[in-house]
């Protein structure tokens, strides 16, 4: 039982990083249909926005715990990565908002390389250790070993995940978004400035991604370039797996990737960690193509 609880501790945890990089992903596409590939880059130059800003407060190894520190690193990794997110549409994709579906998507593909080679070039290929702005204590439950760090990102995740869902739901601009996500047209004939609420989508999307980056960066101890990839894929999968354009789903596939990952690497192999999330999103893919939480529209023509 210790070594479930442990496991189910760890899922949460990563799978809470996975499930706030799936709400950028499916935000963006039900808004614009787009499938913003970028966006996993997005998550890794949040996290290097983290690194920097960390620096600038002077974090060292030893520093003491400062909550204000902790909150300005993330605040401000957010609002870098929101900034970038808003210049990635601005610049990107809505020189291409009515072109044929294949032309974003293959700038997507392009965007995301550019950063990635940017982020090589600035920051180098070596992996970069992440400044401990939580100071980490580890708690003994037997022979299970588990961090205050875990923690931490699940308590953070789940404080931004409500606050995304309060913003969504009961702000004009999150009611503009869910009305753009319906109809643009009618949405524009209402009055609601298209433009500007895409790009406060593309805004929140990118600091919640940035979020997930300092969290992952926290969690693992270390940054690189690289790391938005197989992060991002998996992310990506689980916006599809919880119904891409659906935010609750998005969480739900987030955790169900996270603890399928870790329990499969704690009872089978760590081999298999990796390989279970496309096995889940193949599954999904043929039994339940719209996702957990998606459903079926019926269009008229």
């Amino acid at each position: 039982m210790q070594v479930f609880f442990q496991h189910l501790v760890y899922g949460l945890s990563s799978g809470s990083v996975y499930a706030l990089i799936a709400l950028g992903y499916t935000m963006v596409y039900g808004v614009l249909g787009l499938i913003n590939f970028a966006h996993s880059e997005v998550f890794m130059m949040g996290a290097y926005a983290g690194v920097f800003c960390a620096a600038a407060l002077g974090y060292q190894v030893d520093s003491p715990f400062s909550l204000l520190n902790a909150l300005i690193v993330l605040l401000a990794a957010m609002m870098a990565a929101a900034a970038l997110g808003v210049t990635i549409e601005r610049l990107a994709y809505r020189p291409l908002r009515n072109a044929p579906r294949l032309a974003p998507l293959i700038t997507a593909i392009g965007v995301s390389l550019l950063l990635q080679n940017l982020g090589i070039l600035f920051f180098s290929a070596t992996p970069r250790p992440f400044p401990r702005i939580v100071a980490e204590h580890v708690f003994h439950l037997g022979d299970v070993v588990i961090t205050n760090v875990k923690l931490v990102v699940i308590a953070v995740s789940i404080v931004l995940m409500l606050a995304l869902q309060y913003f969504v739901f009961r702000t004009w601009t999150g009611k503009a978004m869910r009305a753009i996500s319906v109809n643009q047209s009618a949405a524009k004939l209402m009055g609601i400035p298209v433009n500007r609420v895409i790009a406060s989508t593309f805004a929140l999307g990118s600091g919640l991604a940035a979020a997930g980056g300092v969290l992952f960066g926290l969690d693992q101890t270390t940054v690189s370039p690289q790391m938005g990839v197989m992060v991002g894929l998996k992310a990506f999968v689980a916006a599809v797996l919880g119904g891409i354009g659906n935010i609750p789903g998005a969480v739900v596939g987030g955790l169900v990737i996270g603890l399928a990952e870790e329990f499969t690497a704690g009872y089978l192999s760590s081999e298999y960690r990796d390989a279970i999330t496309f096995v889940i999103l193949i599954v999904v893919l043929l039994y339940r193509p719209q996702g957990l939480l998606g459903v079926v529209r019926q269009e008229k023509v």
